[in-house]
């Protein structure tokens, strides 16, 4: 009995530095009504694990202490949001108390907040996408939009590394093309053979002049990244498709297509130009014979 009370007695007096802090961002920083009450969530969550570890005062928690409760978030399933969350009230807490004199040490300083889950984007049905992908009309327009929409697709092209291609760039007889991307970086990237088709198709029918940029606008410039939005979203409506698509979403749906049918996420990487998110890629090197290889094995429109 003695021993509860005892216990009873630290955490009335480690929860009174927590409600002192509360106060203060009421008052002084004027926080918004529903942060204040997470933080104070968060931190009586935090301060009664700590408790199950046998912590009697605030100093005696130490960063090894807070990794432990992090690990326990993550496990229970805690989204990276939430464990930021967390991390930024005990902080918080902490340098009051330091400014206050009450600990010497921030013990949550040092640790790495997770990033925050990122939503993946809308999908489209791959029916649909089919639909977007074929010719009725024979009309100089759409084979255009069909052919932009297929090399986003086919290619996992951004919009932007749509709108920089040059003819000169594509390599017909070896079914690649050199795409640049992000950070001015050039990748080879393999071409379907139904995107090669319609491509050959209509360099034969496009009218440009001298430009060697492979989209044009009215003006015969080099089109817009807006120009192409426009004419993905048109293309997505004539054929009835009932969501919103966008470029991206072509290059999102490559993706899921090619890592769901090849299941090698290091090639799917390589295929989109994206820098490594694993530390293990540092360490190799996808040629473009390889990627070719599997694209050519994997990639639903490889082949048609």
């Amino acid at each position: 009995m003695v021993k509860q009370q005892k216990i009873k007695y630290q955490g009335e007096i480690l929860v009174k530095q927590i409600e002192e802090f509360i106060i203060f961002l009421t008052i002084e920083k004027n926080y918004a009504t529903n942060t204040i009450e997470a933080y104070e969530r968060d931190l009586l969550k935090f301060l009664s694990f700590m408790m199950d570890k046998g912590i009697s005062n605030w100093g005696q928690i130490t960063t090894e202490n807070v990794n432990l409760f992090v690990m326990g978030l993550r496990h229970s399933g805690a989204s990276g949001k939430s464990i930021r969350r967390y991390l930024s009230s005990i902080r918080g807490l902490f340098s009051f108390m330091i400014k206050k004199s009450e600990v010497l040490i921030n013990p949550a300083i040092a640790i790495k907040a997770p990033k925050i889950d990122q939503l993946l984007p809308k999908t489209i049905d791959f029916d649909d996408l089919t639909n977007m992908m074929t010719l009725k009309t024979g009309l100089f327009s759409e084979l255009r939009a069909v052919l932009m929409v297929e090399l986003l697709y086919s290619c996992g092209l951004r919009v932007s590394e749509l709108v920089g291609i040059n003819i000169k760039d594509f390599d017909l007889n070896e079914g690649f093309v050199r795409v640049v991307g992000k950070g001015n970086k050039a990748r080879f990237t393999p071409v379907g053979k139904s995107a090669l088709r319609l491509l050959q198709d209509y360099l034969s029918r496009r009218q440009g002049g001298n430009s060697d940029a492979l989209f044009l606008n009215k003006n015969e410039l080099r089109i817009s990244t807006r120009s192409v939005q426009n004419i993905v979203k048109k293309r997505a409506y004539e054929v009835g498709v009932v969501i919103n698509v966008h470029p991206h979403m072509l290059r999102h749906a490559a993706a899921t297509h090619f890592l769901q049918s090849s299941h090698d996420l290091r090639t799917v990487q390589e295929f989109l130009g994206h820098k490594s998110i694993k530390s293990t890629q540092v360490y190799t090197h996808l040629d473009f014979l390889e990627l070719s290889k599997v694209y050519d094995e994997f990639h639903p429109r490889a082949k048609k």
